[in-house]
């Protein structure tokens, strides 16, 4: 990893140091498709397909909340959604369109800072094998290792959605953001 490219994960790490980089790479790969739209570029579908940039950035944020207070500790979702959110797993695909710019790039910014830190005092206290709240279907225990390599998937499903979407927004492709890339909401940079 270097300066230029920080979302690279590490060539020789721990099993949580890869498994949290590949999840950076994607999450960064994700943001970098989505920087940088207006309204109707966050709101662009393909086809019959209802999936939006906007809806995607929601839902993500959404996940990102529940993956990192609801199944690891039992804890709240939180807001800004638990006044908005009845628990419809379409809701954040289809109120996106209601959203701002700026709060749709505001509400996966700061769901996954919340998560980032939330993930590493999980891990600081007890690692990936350490039981989570979250419970299997025969409601035999989960680990922290089950719910990261959960997010590593919906974020791969959801990566590739959103490469198509670009695409079809303003050609942009590519596997990795440029060297040096950093995400920007309006013309601030995303600290």
């Amino acid at each position: 990893m270097s300066d230029d490219t920080p979302w690279e994960p590490p060539m020789d790490g721990t099993e949580a140091a890869h498994l949290l980089g590949a999840l950076d790479r994607l999450r960064t790969t994700f943001r970098w498709k989505a920087a940088d739209l207006d309204a109707a570029g966050l709101q662009t579908r393909i086809g019959a397909s209802a999936l939006t940039i906007g809806g995607l950035l929601k839902h993500l944020a959404v996940v990102e909340d529940d993956v990192s207070a609801q199944r690891l500790s039992g804890a709240r979702i939180g807001e800004p959604w638990e006044s908005a959110w009845a628990g419809d797993g379409d809701w954040p695909f289809t109120s996106a369109a209601d959203d701002t710019p700026e709060q749709l790039y505001a509400y996966w910014d700061d769901a996954v800072d919340r998560s980032h830190q939330r993930l590493a005092a999980a891990l600081a206290e007890g690692g990936l094998d350490q039981h989570v709240h979250l419970t299997g279907p025969d409601d035999g225990p989960v680990s922290l290792r089950r719910l990261v390599c959960d997010l590593v998937e919906e974020y791969g499903r959801h990566t590739g959605h959103a490469d198509l979407l670009r695409e079809a927004v303003d050609g942009l492709t590519g596997e990795d953001p440029p060297a040096g890339w950093r995400p920007r909401v309006g013309r601030l940079p995303v600290s």
